[in-house]
């Protein structure tokens, strides 16, 4: 599937409508940080399905949370949102991609005035293992 946006309900009773984002929706992470689910995406890659869960974090980068605050924020939204999320809809994928983006930009089009943070994880054994880009 090439850049298929899956429409579902997400664990913790957000629900995700295609081309909307999240933004009366808050969710709660380490960080206190507020964060929106903008989208969620299965993403051909090399020939796996990675999904991809884009999040929109208004207060990364100059304004104000640098990237060691948000890293814990990304370790628990794989692990209590993404995991769930997988389970509940029966889902597999080598690769749970969780990004952080100041503001919702275009999947894959180069936006450098936004600042965003991205991690990959290998679901594995219902744990989330960081995986090095």
């Amino acid at each position: 599937m090439n850049d298929l946006i899956a429409t579902a309900v997400i664990a913790a009773n957000l629900t995700l409508v295609p081309g909307t984002a999240m933004a009366e929706t808050m969710i709660t992470v380490p960080s206190g940080q507020p964060l929106t689910l903008g989208e969620v995406l299965i993403d051909d890659t090399q020939g796996e399905d990675w999904i991809r869960f884009r999040f929109i974090a208004s207060e990364i980068g100059d304004a104000g949370v640098n990237y060691e605050q948000a890293a814990p924020d990304m370790d628990f939204l794989c692990q209590h949102l993404a995991l769930p999320y997988l389970a509940e809809y029966g889902l597999t994928s080598p690769r749970i991609i969780i990004s952080l983006s100041s503001r919702m930009v275009e999947f894959g089009k180069s936006t450098p005035d936004v600042t965003q943070y991205f991690e990959a994880y290998r679901p594995e054994n219902n744990t989330c293992i960081w995986e090095a880009f």
